[in-house]
Parts: structure tokens; C-alpha cells; sequence
């Protein structure tokens, strides 16, 4: 069995050396990979998973819209409401717990749309967002991150948006049109 005394450790090759352990020098690691490890782990770095939540929702002239927020903090402008996963937190309830903090509203998850990894997707950092698209009832308002609120119909969205929510919506719209048109010939 393995057995670590604090006074003995192990080189790479498990070959036990009798000499008092360094301060730091962890029992965990073999002698000969541990500044390897250390080394790795310094430059080693992963994306910050993130979540965005396209709403739909009712506007008050009847109109089914999408919620975008004016972001408070760089990057600036419009963006699909979302944030940062958060540690022990599940994405749909990221997703939810973001919607209600940016936008005081109550979502119902509709079903996961897209994973959007480009690397240069947000200018801060490397990040992986994971969208939803969700609906709500009410009168969304800006709180949190939200210096703005505003529900828009596709035809309307004539603007720059902040990351690459542009690309995101396109695609939404692109996947909503054949629902669109089964709804539509429904009624």
C-alpha cells in the first residue's frame, strides 16, 4: 500500500527518498512530476462557462417579442440576458437565476438551443455560453447588469448587439421560422 510519512517522499520512479519533505512539497504528487504539474497548472487554462436566455414574451400591444437588456458594464450596448455559471450550479438553474436577477422576471426553460465556444466571442475572456430559450409573462425590468430593458420583435432588431448575440439570434430565428409557420397555419 501506498504510505506517505511526512519525512519520506517519492521521486518519479517511486523510488522512496529518506530526506525531510520541503515546506509546500505535497504527498499527493511524486518528487519528479510535481514541478511539472505545477508547471502545467500555471499555464493550463479553461473557458468560464456562461449562460444566455433568449425570453419570449407578450409585449403590451400584443406582439410576441424577445427581451434584451442594455448591459450597465463593458462590453457595452444590447445583449441577450444572461452571465457567469455559477460554482456548484447547474446551467438551467444559471439560466434562471440570471433571467430573474438582469430582468425581474420569472422564466419557464423551453428547451437548450446552442453552444457558442469561439474563443473571441467576448472581449474579457474566453468563454463557452450555453442558450436557452425560455418564456415569461409580465413586465420585464431592468435590475443587476440591465442599465436598459426592452422587448423586441425580429423586425426590429436593426442594431449592433454586444458579444456575438447577433450570430445567436440569427440562428434562433432561423430554427423558430418552420414553428412560426406550423403555429400560423394552426389559427
Amino acid at each position: 500500500p501506498f504510505f506517505m510519512s511526512p519525512f519520506l517522499y517519492f521521486d518519479y520512479f517511486g523510488t522512496e527518498k529518506n530526506e525531510r519533505r520541503k515546506k509546500g512539497d505535497s504527498p499527493l504528487f511524486f518528487s519528479g512530476c510535481r514541478n511539472s504539474l505545477r508547471n502545467i497548472m500555471k499555464k493550463h487554462r479553461n473557458p468560464v462557462p456562461t449562460v444566455d436566455i433568449i425570453i419570449e414574451i407578450e409585449r403590451e400591444d400584443g406582439q410576441q417579442g424577445i427581451v434584451l437588456i442594455k448591459r450597465k458594464n463593458p462590453p457595452y450596448g444590447w445583449a441577450i440576458p444572461g452571465g457567469f455559471v455559477d460554482y456548484g450550479e447547474s446551467l438551467e438553474e444559471a439560466a434562471v437565476r440570471e433571467a430573474k436577477e438582469e430582468t425581474s422576471l420569472d422564466i419557464q426553460l423551453k428547451r437548450q438551443m446552442f453552444t457558442y465556444s469561439d474563443p473571441k466571442r467576448d472581449p474579457r475572456q474566453h468563454t463557452i455560453s450555453t442558450i436557452y430559450v425560455a418564456t415569461a409573462r409580465g413586465r420585464p425590468k431592468a435590475q443587476d447588469d440591465a442599465k436598459e430593458i426592452g422587448i423586441f420583435t425580429k423586425e426590429e432588431l436593426h442594431f449592433p448587439l454586444a458579444f456575438d448575440h447577433q450570430k445567436i439570434l440569427a440562428d434562433y430565428f432561423k430554427q423558430r421560422k418552420p414553428e412560426c409557420e406550423k403555429h400560423d397555419a394552426q389559427n
